[in-house]
């Protein structure tokens, strides 16, 4: 019988039983149970208190975390060089500042023609980006580069491989021309005044070259959210070997450019420890969006998110999620244009605070669209957790999605392989099941594919 929270036939390195943070955090939930009882163990999983159950089911606490940012003032829009725009959102129209094409131009090298052939050729050329050129007779024809101004009076443009010059200098076509043959008319893609694209466009490098073509300096788009960083925990390094019950800091590391490609602007990265008053002065002394706490979620004794929350009088939006790993995370309100995301300590526990309550927190606050969700059959079958949302590290292989190994709540080594976190239901997902799955950012074929 394989033990809840493993999947089927994989090493013991792929346990999923509860941590230590974990398990602190049920301890804090049958301490504020509001009856003032302690709860009668679950009769599926004698190691859950019932109360246990009031955190919030996994799909509800995304929503919670996006519906949280609807209600946060939306900053200003700000006016960028398109060079600073990539990733943002437009948060005015694109307008055509002009007609598009602004003039006449050639689509092809080759010779602007006039009347029927043959054609007498000019000695000079028309080249690109110079003036206006001199009109053309019936009979004439000069040579003419691609995105060059058409010739007043020009009938078509005759390809260079569609022509051919006889020995008297005269140019022959090999078939007929139809009229405005490879020209591209003032106006063909957009007149002055159009609209081009709307508010609420992705800024791709696609749209920066359509508003520099448009003749656009700058745009005005959603400011990126700004984020805090604070990192908890005496017990860990910032270089070499783990020594003498300290630990890496792997979370420093990696949520900043996390951050970064799902849209932030990471304004700073604190390490606190486990300083209660050092926790309260940065929280309450932070102009950011959003502070991104890591550690100190659960009930230990140096645990200081949740009473630092309580002394400034936050509110509590989500604490505690029905999902594994990560359960011990938390949304807070701490001021009217301000949230707190608390992660777990573990690294692959705040992998999952981060895409469960900061994704859909940032991507709101910056407008960007919720992905369309999606879902392929799973490689092998997944052990559910008898109550809770299972986030399992996927590579995609073809049609399906292969779960990966090493996928407690203290490791990396299936996160870094992965292209996406399969979401599984409690109870388990069977073998070719259809699931639910959740691109990491560098792995989808998106903007969000940004580290600076």
């Amino acid at each position: 019988m394989t033990a809840p929270g493993t999947r089927a036939g994989a090493p013991a390195q792929d346990s999923d039983d509860l941590d230590l943070e974990e398990a602190l955090a049920l301890v804090r939930e049958a301490k504020d149970d509001p009856t003032g009882q302690a709860s009668a163990p679950a009769p599926q999983d004698p190691r859950q208190p019932a109360e246990r159950h009031r955190a919030t089911p996994w799909p509800q606490a995304r929503e919670i975390a996006a519906r949280a940012a609807r209600s946060q003032p939306r900053p200003a829009p700000v006016r960028l060089p398109l060079g600073d725009a990539l990733g943002l959102v437009l948060a005015a129209p694109l307008d055509a500042l002009t007609d598009l094409p602004s003039f006449d131009t050639s689509a092809m090298d080759g010779w602007a023609v006039a009347g029927p052939g043959p054609w007498q050729v000019r000695d000079e050329g028309v080249l690109a980006g110079h003036a206006q050129p001199e009109p053309l007779s019936d009979g004439e024809a000069v040579p003419i580069a691609t995105g060059a101004r058409i010739p007043a009076d020009t009938t078509a443009v005759l390809r260079s491989e569609h022509g051919r010059i006889d020995a008297q200098g005269r140019l022959h076509s090999a078939w007929d021309l139809a009229h405005g043959q490879d020209i591209r008319p003032r106006g063909q893609e957009s007149r002055n005044g159009d609209q081009l694209l709307p508010i609420g466009t992705l800024v791709t490098p696609a749209v920066l070259g359509l508003a520099a073509a448009a003749g656009y300096d700058t745009v005005t788009a959603v400011p990126r959210p700004r984020v805090e960083v604070f990192v908890l925990g005496d017990e860990l390094l910032t270089e070499g070997l783990p020594h003498d019950g300290l630990i890496r800091d792997a979370l420093g590391p990696m949520l900043p450019p996390w951050l970064r490609a799902l849209g932030a602007e990471v304004v700073a990265v604190r390490r606190i420890g486990d300083d209660a008053k050092a926790l309260h002065r940065a929280v309450t002394g932070s102009e950011a969006d959003l502070i991104v706490t890591t550690g100190g979620t659960a009930a230990g004794p140096r645990d200081h998110v949740h009473p630092t929350l309580d002394r400034i009088g936050a509110e509590l939006l989500v604490d505690g999620v029905k999902v594994r790993p990560g359960h011990p995370m938390l949304l807070a309100r701490t001021k009217d244009d301000q949230h707190l995301v608390g992660l777990p300590g573990n690294p692959l526990a705040a992998v999952s605070g981060l895409l469960t309550l900061a994704e859909p927190l940032l991507r709101t606050l910056a407008a960007h669209p919720a992905p369309e969700p999606y879902a392929l059959p799973l490689k092998e079958a997944v052990q559910g957790h008898p109550y809770d949302t299972r986030l399992i590290p996927v590579v995609l292989r073809g049609d399906c999605a292969v779960p990966l190994h090493y996928n407690g709540p203290a490791m990396l080594r299936g996160i870094a392989a992965a292209d996406a976190l399969a979401v599984v239901p409690p109870g388990g997902a069977r073998q070719g099941a259809e699931t639910e799955l959740l691109d990491l950012p560098w792995a989808a074929a998106g903007i969000g594919v940004c580290f600076t």
